[in-house]
């Protein structure tokens, strides 16, 4: 067997990975259309952002001329599964566009080991970049016509929210906020929320190391924000920042951890947090209707339209 064909990395039902940087996905592949949603009344199309980047934009059913918050937001997947445009993604975006009231962006970064970090990165800046450029004109005129650049916010879920993070660092005070969601955090330090999946924290160490080749390992700086050479929380420009978890996650204590220590920093800004009782990483997605998922949602849509 060709040693470039050896398996490196295998999450059953969801991705397989090889010495090569091939990679078979087995979840996240179906591809929903843009649409009119006739339940919530929030349509969406698609947007190129910059060659190579795609995003989906979504605009509630509007009611008024009132200029609306924006939300950049970056799917989940452990920088190597999902897109902007499968089942789970689009629909939980609609949702949160219905009761959010905001105008959303969701982006459609390259995915590793294809293109491996810091590609999804380089991409998330690009993408803030486009939609600041609608501040006074663009191409897109639901940015243009309905966006209110005073309220723009990054989110993400877990390593989306990884991605937020990095990016409300980049757009500093371009930004109002930031919603992290369940976020994909890391570092040498064990936390007590290891041991809910002792099996699962190892693998998430384990693919970190593959979608970022380069890295100097748990304590760098993109997987964790609060380690030694990690730019100073302090100098995160926007205002507010919102860390949900949930109670039962593997990663619950890394969002925990992040809180306090912005709390701790000399950043002047508010900072938020929500942790679900007893639900696991991305519980929200599955079960959508439950009232702890709910909860979650009108947290957020209070968050960004708070004025």
């Amino acid at each position: 067997m060709d040693s470039n064909d050896e398996i490196i990395y295998d999450s059953e039902g969801y991705i397989r990975i090889y010495k090569s940087g091939r990679a078979e996905r087995f979840h996240g592949l179906e591809f929903v259309p843009p649409s009119s949603d006739p339940v919530t009344g929030v349509s969406s199309k698609d947007a190129n952002v910059v060659p190579g980047v795609t995003a989906r934009l979504y605009m509630p059913k509007l009611d008024s001329d009132k200029k609306l918050p924006i939300l950049v937001h970056f799917h989940g997947g452990a920088f190597c599964m999902g897109s902007s445009f499968d089942p789970l993604a689009h629909n939980y975006i609609t949702s949160l566009v219905a009761r959010a009231n905001v105008v959303a962006v969701s982006v459609n970064y390259r995915l590793a080991p294809e293109n491996y970090l810091p590609a999804a990165y380089e991409d998330s800046y690009a993408a803030l970049d486009w939609v600041l450029s609608h501040k006074n004109d663009g191409p897109e005129p639901w940015l243009t016509d309905h966006g209110d650049f005073t309220y723009v916010y990054t989110s993400g879920e877990s390593s989306g929210a990884n991605i937020a993070h990095h990016v409300a660092m980049y757009g500093g005070s371009k930004l109002c906020g930031a919603v992290l969601i369940h976020p994909y955090f890391l570092s040498s330090e064990k936390v007590e929320s290891d041991e809910f999946n002792p099996a699962l924290a190892d693998k998430l160490v384990q693919l970190w190391k593959i979608v970022c080749p380069t890295t100097i390992g748990l304590d760098d700086p993109w997987i964790n924000p609060l380690a030694a050479d990690a730019p100073p929380l302090a100098t995160l420009g926007c205002k507010r920042v919102l860390i949900l978890v949930g109670g039962a996650d593997t990663l619950r204590d890394r969002g925990r951890a992040y809180c306090e220590k912005l709390k701790e920093s000399e950043w002047k800004g508010e900072v938020k947090y929500w942790e679900a009782p007893g639900k696991g990483h991305g519980f929200y997605v599955f079960e959508p209707k439950s009232e702890l998922s709910e909860e979650q949602d009108k947290i957020i849509a209070d968050f960004v339209n708070k004025m």
